[in-house]
This record gives C-alpha cells, structure tokens and sequence, in this order.
C-alpha cells in the first residue's frame, strides 16, 4: 500500500481536491450573482421588459431540464481554450438557472406589503429591492443556496471527461498507474468516496443547524 499512499500520490490527489474546491466556489459566487439578475428580472420585468422575462424563463427551462454533463461536453467541444475555465463557464451556465429559480422562490416569500410599507417611507423600488427585500430572500434561502453547493462539490466529477485535473481524475489517475489489485483499487475509491462524503456531510451539518436555528 505505501506504493499507493506515498507522499507523490497523496499530494496529486490534495491538488485535485484543491482544484475541485476552487471551481465548487467560483461557481457558487457567479451564479448567486446572475441568478440575483436573472431572478429579479423574471420577477419584476413587465410591459416593454417583459420579452426580457420571457428569455429568462427559457433559459432556465432550457438548463433545468437537461443534464449538466451534456452542457459540459457541449461547451468543451464548441470553445476552445484551456479545461479548467471551460469547466467553470459550463457548471455556471447551468447553476445560474438554478441560483435563479431558488432566490426566484426567495423573492417571492416576501410580503408586497414590504414594497408597500417601503414606499411609504420614500425608499425607491430599487433602494427596496436592496436594502429590504434581497437581504430577507437570502435569509430565507440559505439552506437551499448550500444543499446547491453540496450538489456542484459533487458534480465536479463530471469534469474528469474534459480532462480537468480535479480530485476524481487525478484519484483515478493513481488507480490506473498504481493500482494492480482489487483491494488497492477498493481502497482507493473507498478515499476518494469517504473525501466527498466529508465534505458535503459537513455543509449538510451546516444547512441543518441554520435550519433549526431558523426555526427556533
């Protein structure tokens, strides 16, 4: 085993968990930021702007409703240039369209009555939009926002086909090159399987304290 689990293997694999890592939290933050646009625009769009709402609706529809792997592949085959930013454009276009409907859904726990009772102390819709009503909607969907972030940690993986040298590829990587029998190979998945399981089972820990909080 000490072939397998040398200090080279192990800090290959730590490379690619980093990797893994560093795409999860890129992501996260540019889709939260266009799934605000895209939400607020779906929601608040009307009369000569509500083509725009009308776009955003498809394009949600559109990335909801088919896999992210496609996405990936499609994008990996159609831009070029280097894997790891590919990965990050295609995982982003997809999020995004989910960000959207999850703070679409937060916007709309929020009472009018906020708007109404905004306005009559003379705040402007967007004075309203960003200093009452976004603060409240990011409030009440926290738990939603990191159960997706557990999701794109784990959705990573899909990135060893476009060659991205994150912790799934660079773990099979060692497999290939130095694993010769089945336990090794067992013991290998079963690390790389326990590294996942940590991570989301600490943000699932995360999502239900807050919850629990929330609720109390």
């Amino acid at each position: 085993m000490d072939i397998i689990f040398n200090k080279t293997n192990l800090f290959f694999m730590l490379d690619g968990l980093k990797l893994t890592l560093l795409i999860a939290i890129v992501t996260i933050i540019l889709s939260t930021i266009i799934g605000v646009i895209l939400a607020l625009i779906r929601n608040y769009c009307k009369g000569i702007l509500a083509p725009l709402a009308k776009f955003v609706t498809c394009y949600v529809e559109l990335f909801r409703c088919t896999p992210n792997i496609l996405w990936i592949l499609v994008i990996r085959f159609f831009v070029k240039g280097s894997p790891v930013p590919i990965a990050v454009f295609a995982c982003t276009l997809f999020t995004s369209a989910v960000m959207t409907e999850i703070i679409r859904g937060g916007l709309n726990s929020i009472p009018n009555g906020q708007f109404e009772g905004a306005a009559s102390q003379g705040f402007t819709f967007v004075q309203t939009l960003f200093y009452i009503i976004l603060p409240q909607t990011f409030k009440n969907i926290i738990p939603a926002l990191l159960s997706q972030v557990i999701t794109i940690i784990k959705d990573t993986s899909f990135f060893r086909v476009i060659e991205v040298a994150e912790f799934t590829r660079n773990s099979l990587g060692v497999i290939g090159a130095k694993c010769t029998e089945t336990y090794q190979i067992m013991t290998l998945f079963g690390i790389v399987a326990a590294t996942y399981f940590i991570i989301c089972f600490f943000l699932s820990c995360m999502v239900r304290g807050y919850h629990k909080r929330v609720t109390i």
